[in-house]
């Protein structure tokens, strides 16, 4: 009886894989599916490391099951694209190239970082020219706030790149006023903090304390309401906005009495609350 030839067993046992040929991929809690050979479509990448293991029992999985990977999952879309035919396909002034750029080098993409960094030089010497097919009118000191911006640019931080908007931020509470109107107010902790404005300028300001499981395909030049932060504090959404140049414009709040409690005559008071922060 023949003996089976070694090279072509050793062949079979490499093609044999712990993996089924369907991949489902929680990423930053964004799930993608795709195949397995488009995961290993590029050699010597991260994806194509962690897929060519013979345990898969040492990838972390979320509580489905799906193979997790804590990294920005809006942005990993453009990278999965990419491992299916090596070319870069972004939308019409896409604002996020930097942080794109991050990505690639994180799953050692090294053609794809190539692509990036031309483009990402030449939109920072554009400045502004990347918005121009926004809706929106500049402001009309716009020009002037230019001049003098470039007048004491050795005197102040550069602010050149940063786009105007608004950004409103909002929030649900409640809290018990007694019949005494001298008695402390009880507060309830924020429950959720809302973002609304522009999706680029939201995810330029809050970055991975953005929640954007809600609106996870708005482009990024279209506006939204959808989304909110990660945090409770205000605090440290307003310091948020502070180092990223904006500054409160108005505020606004409403309050209405949701009911008075029988035997103590204390009232439960519900008020929405809002902040509009702007940038020149």
């Amino acid at each position: 009886m023949a003996l089976a030839d070694p090279a072509s067993c050793a062949k079979g046992g490499e093609e044999s894989s712990p993996f089924p040929d369907i991949i489902e991929l929680n990423v930053g809690g964004q799930v993608y599916i795709t195949r397995l050979p488009t995961l290993l479509s590029v050699p010597g990448s991260r994806l194509w490391e962690m897929f060519t293991q013979r345990n898969a029992r040492s990838l972390a999985r979320d509580s489905k099951g799906r193979f997790f990977v804590d990294r920005d999952g809006f942005l990993f879309r453009y990278i999965l694209d990419y491992m299916r035919d090596q070319q870069l396909v972004l939308p019409e002034h896409f604002p996020e190239r930097g942080r794109l750029q991050r990505e690639a080098e994180y799953f050692m993409l090294p053609e794809l970082v190539k692509l990036l960094v031309p483009k990402l030089s030449e939109q920072n010497s554009l400045g502004d020219d990347a918005c121009q097919s926004d809706p929106e009118e500049p402001s009309p000191g716009a020009d002037a706030a230019r001049s003098l911006g470039s007048a004491t640019a050795t005197a102040l931080p550069s602010t050149e790149g940063r786009r105007a908007g608004f950004i409103t931020i909002g929030y649900r509470g409640s809290y018990t006023l007694g019949r005494d109107s001298q008695t402390d107010a009880k507060f309830r902790r924020v429950a959720r903090i809302m973002v609304c404005g522009k999706t680029s300028l939201a995810k330029e300001v809050f970055g991975d304390t953005l929640n954007e499981s809600r609106d996870p395909d708005r482009p990024p030049e279209r506006y939204t309401s959808r989304y909110y932060l990660k945090f409770t504090f205000l605090e440290q959404a307003f310091d948020k906005l502070a180092d990223a140049g904006f500054h409160m414009v108005a505020c606004n709040s409403t309050g209405t009495c949701a009911f008075a409690h029988e035997q103590t005559d204390d009232r439960i008071w519900t008020s929405y609350t809002e902040y509009v922060f702007y940038r020149e």
